[in-house]
């Protein structure tokens, strides 16, 4: 749609221009620094920093209705940079220039309504929110957008070049980092640590595939992210973990899809997420509320984060009830099939903590809850919801259980209707299904297969003459091979 064809009151507005003015702000000290250079941790105090932007009340002064009626009207438009996540550009990167956005066709990911059978097991309405659809086929690529368009930003004006971009991974990170690295490839380069032997062959395979260094070193992912942060601290490196608050940003634009997929009422909306690097949680908080203060949204929907048993630094937190007594101690973790969320030491975790209290004090009631689910839990969850018209992966299952748990602990009701994250594609852990198909657990996983839900394929071995490589059956032969294997097959499906 062209923009003479869109309504005289939201013309000006429906391409961007540069706005805003952003600082990093760190969450301890509340020491405040420019976003001319890019920084991980406060230079003064080490700890985590948030980006703010200090002339955000102008986003006030356009009403609530207008900008919902700016966004579904951009929805329209065919502009590659306002396609994917900077469709909300005022509110994710208003300093960034459209022409330095890169685009590759991440965000506005589907939900999908789950059937009556997975309805009557949730014990409430829910959509599957499947952000395997993204390009790198996790939601890793929407903080990649933003991060990647910022760094190409400093480039594109002489503030920086040759970029070095490293993380850390446990696979989807390493995968959209390569990715959208290798766009930029004239001028950024891109390394990974991965944890050795602790990432499936298919998210092995696309950073490789993006022509990013691959370092696997001995260890978890909490001793790879002790490197990269080592690496950004002693050398001219850009950190693509969740460290870096750009990754933050990007991530946001889940909640605004979710307001926009939901006509901006909220009101029984529950969003639940699972907690990893804790990255995803706190962007989904701080989304909500930047809406909510704009007037976009009247109510913040209820957020659920969900963590393995395996993994569960941020539950254990949560589990004292009063605040006064909390004490936050990173775990050690043991295996887990939703690997990306296998974190014992979540480096935003004081993201979490300053964003959750701000959430429920502006909700007026706790609205942020955290639950465990166990491993057995995330495989029989994954495997029902991909049954019944779903693509969730490990961390998908993580959140379905999530949401059954909180349903029988009273923290959801039957009448909310709940956004399920699936963060990957299904594809990405299939060697779990295949180990859970296969009963090849290690003990340390905790995982029984239910036979229930175990599918093989069946070989079917006639015994007449059958196709061979290099050997050609006559017409008599072939027809009778294929009328043998068709009543096999009919007697076996009873038809």
């Amino acid at each position: 749609m062209k923009i003479e064809n869109f309504p005289d009151d939201i013309k000006e507005y429906i391409i961007p221009g540069e706005s805003g003015s952003l600082i990093y702000r760190c969450l301890d000290c509340r020491e405040e620094f420019g976003i001319d250079k890019l920084l991980y941790t406060c230079p003064s105090c080490g700890k985590v920093l948030l980006i703010f932007d200090e002339k955000s009340d102008r986003l006030k002064e356009i009403e609530g209705s207008t900008w919902r009626k700016i966004f579904d009207y951009r929805k329209m438009i065919n502009l590659p940079a306002l396609k994917g996540i900077y469709r909300f550009h005022e509110f994710i990167g208003p300093v960034v220039p459209l022409d330095s956005v890169v685009y590759l066709g991440e965000g506005h990911t589907s939900v999908v309504k789950a059937n009556e059978k997975l309805t009557r097991l949730s014990g409430c309405d829910f959509y599957f929110k499947n952000d395997g659809q993204n390009p790198s086929a996790s939601f890793k690529d929407r903080g990649m957008a933003s991060a990647l368009s910022y760094i190409n930003y400093l480039v594109q004006k002489g503030a920086t070049k040759d970029i070095l971009a490293v993380c850390a991974s446990t696979g989807d990170t390493s995968a959209a980092a390569a990715l959208y690295s290798s766009y930029l490839s004239d001028s950024v380069k891109s390394a990974v640590l991965l944890p050795h032997k602790k990432v499936t062959p298919q998210q092995l395979s696309q950073p490789l595939g993006s022509g990013a260094k691959v370092f696997e070193i001995p260890g978890v992912f909490d001793d790879c992210m002790k490197v990269v942060e080592n690496l950004s601290e002693n050398y001219d490196v850009a950190l693509l973990n969740s460290k870096n608050a750009w990754r933050i940003l990007g991530q946001e634009s889940f909640s605004y899809e979710i307001a926009q997929d939901f006509d901006y009422d909220l009101k029984n909306i529950v969003v639940v997420v699972p907690v990893g690097n804790a990255g995803n949680v706190t962007a989904v908080m701080n989304g909500f509320l930047k809406f909510y203060e704009a007037g976009i949204i009247e109510d913040l929907p209820k957020i659920v984060g969900v963590q393995s048993k395996h993994a569960n630094p941020v539950t254990k937190y949560y589990s004292e009830s009063d605040p006064k007594n909390r004490v936050f101690k990173p775990v050690k973790v043991k295996a887990s099939v939703a690997q990306a969320a296998m974190i014992g030491n979540p480096v935003s975790m004081p993201r979490v903590i300053y964003l959750t209290e701000k959430y429920n004090e502006i909700s007026q009631k706790e609205n942020v809850f955290f639950v465990e689910v166990t491993e057995q839990e995330i495989m029989d969850c994954e495997l029902i919801a991909n049954r019944n018209g779903h693509i969730a992966c490990t961390q998908g299952g993580e959140s379905f259980a999530g949401l059954i748990n909180a349903r029988k602990s009273g923290i959801v009701s039957e009448d909310e209707t709940a956004v399920v994250d699936s963060t990957a594609h299904a594809i990405k852990f299939s060697g779990f299904q295949d180990l859970y198909f296969g009963e090849g657990f290690d003990d340390e996983f905790s995982v029984t297969p239910d036979e229930k839900l175990v599918n093989k394929p069946i070989y079917i071995n006639p015994n007449v003459k059958s196709p061979k490589k290099g050997e050609n059956l006559t017409d008599e032969e072939f027809n009778t091979f294929v009328k043998v294997v068709s009543k096999d097959i009919a007697d076996l499906l009873k038809l």
